[in-house]
């Protein structure tokens, strides 16, 4: 690596977190940089460092980012800028009338991910116990209520991807453990609306929210009050955080103290691309209300379909929820563009039926759901994906999915 202070921690191959996090404590004491792989990432992320030579930034870490547009980059965050994040949440948990030193943090969520890496600076900052929680355990409820009982003169915060709470919904012991929850962070994602109704049905006290890895995390959040009162969105920005909206794109801009420095790219510390007055706009469109923020979705995954812009995560949470409602077989949805050359670009309906589905009745009924729906925003083929999944944050790999899509490409057809 050239010599520079880089430890390189690889989450496939460290054991547990606990054991990765006190390794990450003693970098940073050390005044190192951590850089933390996901799954699959470990080549990728030597061969950045190797191309970097010597980097010295201090006590901070070098995390994956943009996995949801597919152009991955590794953004630098100093170790000051995550506990000016953490101060943030603090303040903003005391504003609730919480204490953040007397609450027990509970995080399933992976430490290369910057809303994982989180739960650990808060804790340390404010002098919180922190217990992790084994990814698998949230796959199975009753397992998660035996082996982890949660107390009942004690506020438990607990942080959570839309993916697992789908997971922890879908089981009674799951709902009842969850309702022990003071405050269940839910970001990473948007969160579905018929998920939303689902937890509000059963009370769970949720605080979606929105951040990124550029930002530290969280920069605006929910609070439970209003989130039960049936306000929809991601709430209002923290103390340090402001927020807009480019007037040309809608996409959401945010300044902040704690903005990245800057991410490698080809072995060069590049500085994060800000606006003349020193915002960071991101990719991600949305709306501006009085309540606070709402996400319409990734401008990159925005489509112009027949003169229309269409944003397919919403379109995919829409059919979700009908699905739901209609108690189909389905597992997982995905829309992606295709080019049309009278359209511009159309609608591709990716499909993982249940293992008990009937393929073709499954299509069958999503076709019927859809039958309503304006032209531009209707699938125009559909086609049965048994890979098909999101990443284990909860996000999906629009480009990993296109390409398989164009792999598969076949004619058009009844079905798709």
């Amino acid at each position: 690596m050239g010599g520079g202070r880089v430890s390189v921690w690889l989450a496939e191959a460290e054991g547990e977190a606990a054991l990765r996090a006190a390794g990450i404590e003693r970098v940073w004491a050390q005044g190192g940089c951590v850089a933390l792989a996901g799954p699959g990432e470990r080549q990728r992320l030597a061969d950045e460092l190797a191309a970097a030579g010597a980097l010295d930034p201090g006590p901070s870490v070098l995390l994956g980012s943009g996995g949801s547009s597919g152009a991955r980059r590794w953004c630098l965050q100093p170790l000051a800028h995550l506990e000016a994040a953490a101060r943030a949440t603090g303040a903003w948990l005391e504003g609730l009338g919480l204490d953040p030193a007397s609450c027990l943090h509970l995080n399933p969520l992976p430490l290369h991910h910057v809303s994982g890496l989180l739960p650990l600076v808060r804790c340390r900052l404010w002098g919180a116990e922190l217990h992790w929680l084994a990814p698998e355990t949230l796959r199975d409820p009753r397992r998660l209520a035996a082996s982890c009982p949660l107390p009942k003169g004690r506020p438990v915060l607990l942080s959570l991807v839309p993916t697992q709470l789908l997971r922890l919904l879908e089981d009674p012991a799951g709902i009842g453990w969850l309702a022990g929850c003071r405050l269940i962070w839910v970001g990473g994602a948007a969160l579905p609306p018929d998920l939303a109704a689902w937890a509000r049905a059963a009370v769970l006290p949720l605080a979606p929210c929105y951040g990124a890895t550029e930002t530290a995390a969280m920069v605006c959040v929910q609070t439970p009050e209003r989130f039960l009162a049936g306000e929809p969105g991601c709430g209002l920005p923290l103390a340090d955080v402001r927020l807009r909206l480019d007037p040309g794109s809608g996409a959401v801009e945010v300044a902040t103290p704690r903005l990245s420095p800057g991410f490698l790219h080809h072995g060069r510390l590049e500085p994060l691309p800000l606006t003349t007055d020193g915002w960071w706009r991101s990719g991600d469109a949305g709306v501006l209300e009085d309540a606070g923020l709402q996400i319409r979705g990734r401008l990159d995954g925005a489509i112009l379909s027949g003169g229309e812009t269409v944003f397919p995560e919403q379109l995919e949470a829409r059919l979700l929820a009908q699905a739901g409602d209609a108690g189909l077989p389905l597992e997982a949805l995905l829309l992606l563009a295709e080019a049309d050359p009278e359209w511009g670009q159309r609608l591709v309906a990716l499909v993982r039926p249940r293992p008990d589905a009937d393929p073709d009745q499954l299509m069958a009924a999503l076709c019927s759901q859809v039958v309503g729906w304006p032209p531009a925003e209707r699938p125009w083929r559909w086609r049965i994906c048994p890979t098909l999944a999101p990443t284990a944050a909860g996000k999906w790999r629009r480009g990993h999915w296109q390409e398989w899509l164009r792999a598969h490409r076949v004619p058009p057809g009844p079905g798709g």
